[in-house]
């Protein structure tokens, strides 16, 4: 494709806010790529500059020129100092969007594209769809939170949802690799930035919705708009999931042209029937338009109950078979840093790593862990700096009202003192007091919690394994999956599952010795 071609698709969606005059020798010269960071600019890339909470990119377009660019496309016009040709466009988000699905020539048109949005739970959801998918004999891609997975060897992922140009780069490798089907995680912050306003999805998928990223949204109403735009974004026909149960399903089914719903507390078109919770697994039938689908799963608690639904729901809505939904479900192990359990059968003590970074997920966590822990339940957590700043007093009231220890520390604190995150975090947590608990299927009457800062995340990890007793639950919530932390400027290695590991084997060796 040459530059003018693709540039011209920038006129249909009605983008340019005025006509586009490229030279005819530019014009004539093959397209190579289309590019946001000057760093990535070639000859013949056509530089889109963005604008950012921080920094205008059209700011950048004189290195992206020295880079060998061919075309600017910006929200503002051309500075006179700069010889080069120059698009003005009303959004410079979407029409980055639009340019790279034209360049990666619409890979997503060739996909079944499964797009999930909610605060908690769309990576267990978009874990599941895909074992499905598979099941159904549908070689699938995965990008997410967790791993950016194309068909070739896996990716750490950078970010749940890149900006468009990376997107369209990874679909098109997942066609070429004989992909034929997709699922993808859609932040509210790609959503609100327009990153998936060209893909074409066949279904959409809401989650939940609870307080998170309000340092980037300001308020819960522009949150709830944001992720309700995967659903404005649906062609006709393709399916619409929304859970029932979340206090939003009716914002959200109103965007939805063709809904499926489900539930655990209310009548919805996906709805378990004889739900039980076991520490071996969720074992439930469920009832479905196309059916009744027997669930044998390994994943535990009330959570995956409701992102198994999730993933049934999307399936009976795409028309995927029952024995595949059904195959899909109970081939899936565990998901990386989702309640991962990492002791040992060997250790006296059960340690288990999740993701939980808000305080709605955080209780979910520690509610279900709550009903596995035979003796104490300790929670070791922290909040991240530089973000909402608003949940860290709930996050300590959680973890202080649901555990007997509790160990504030940190989790990326970045620019922020750890130390005032942690102090806003124990402003939350309750008295120490007596009450009662339900643990490992009896009552029993605690005192709690007794809470301690230690900002070293390894020192908080080391600390609560070894002052746990035999029979504890040590929790280990925020970092999930992740294997670094931002401390000011430096990204330092940082595993929870690892230092975890690390901490039980010199808890078994100590007991050994003793």
């Amino acid at each position: 494709m040459t530059v003018g071609a693709l540039l011209e698709v920038l006129g249909p969606p009605g983008l340019l806010a005025e006509t586009a005059r490229v030279p005819v020798d530019v014009a004539s010269t093959r397209a190579t790529g289309v590019a946001y960071d000057s760093r990535r600019a070639t000859a013949g890339s056509i530089f889109v500059g963005l604008r950012g909470q921080h920094a205008d990119g059209a700011t950048f377009a004189p290195q992206a020129v020295a880079r060998g660019a061919a075309v600017v496309v910006a929200e503002t016009p051309a500075p006179a100092a700069l010889d080069c040709p120059w698009v003005v466009v009303t959004d410079a988000r979407v029409s980055i969007a639009v340019l790279a699905a034209a360049f990666y020539d619409y890979p997503t048109r060739a996909l079944r594209l499964a797009g999930i949005t909610g605060t908690n739970g769309k990576t267990t959801t978009a874990y599941l769809l895909r074992s499905i998918f598979e099941a159904a004999g549908l070689p699938s891609g995965l990008l997410g939170t967790v791993v950016y997975s194309t068909g070739g060897e896996d990716r750490e992922a950078t970010r749940t949802t890149p900006e468009a140009p990376d997107l369209e780069a990874l679909f098109r490798d997942m066609v070429d690799r004989g992909r034929r089907a997709a699922v993808m995680e859609v932040s509210s912050h790609a959503l609100a930035l327009r990153r998936v306003d060209a893909l074409h999805f066949s279904v959409g998928v809401f989650t939940n919705l609870t307080r998170d990223h309000l340092d980037f949204h300001g308020d819960m109403e522009s949150y709830a708009a944001a992720k309700r735009r995967l659903f404005e974004l649906l062609p006709d026909g393709a399916p619409a999931i929304v859970n029932l149960d979340d206090p939003k399903a009716a914002y959200f089914l109103e965007a939805a042209r063709k809904p499926v719903t489900y539930a655990l507390r209310r009548v919805a078109d996906v709805t378990p029937v004889d739900l039980t919770l076991s520490l071996n697994g969720l074992h439930f039938d469920t009832a479905t338009p196309a059916g009744v689908v027997r669930v044998r799963s390994s994943l535990v608690g009330r959570p995956n109950a409701y992102n198994i639904l999730a993933a049934i729901a999307t399936a009976v809505g795409l028309g995927l078979p029952i024995a595949a939904i059904e195959q899909g479900l109970s081939s899936l192990v565990g998901v990386p840093g989702r309640f991962e359990v990492v002791s040992s059968p060997n250790d006296d003590v059960t340690a288990i790593v999740d993701y939980a970074h808000t305080d709605d997920a955080l209780k979910n966590l520690l509610e279900t862990a709550r009903a596995m822990a035979a003796g104490r339940l300790i929670t070791v957590f922290g909040c991240g700096g530089d973000r909402d700043r608003t949940k860290r007093p709930l996050m300590g009231a959680v973890a202080g009202r649901l555990s007997e220890v509790v160990v504030v520390t940190s989790d990326n604190p970045r620019s922020e003192d750890p130390g005032r995150i942690a102090e806003e975090v124990m402003r939350g947590m309750p008295a120490p007091s007596e009450h009662v608990v339900q643990a490992g299927g009896a009552t029993r009457t605690v005192f709690g919690p007794d809470a301690v800062t230690i900002l070293d995340r390894r020192a908080a990890i080391e600390h609560a394994i070894k002052v746990a007793a035999p029979g504890d639950l040590v929790i280990l919530a925020g970092k999930g999956h992740e294997k670094t932390q931002v401390i000011g400027e430096r990204e330092i290695k940082s595993d929870d599952v690892e230092l975890a590991r690390e901490a039980l084997m010199r808890r078994r060796t100590r007991t050994k010795v003793s």
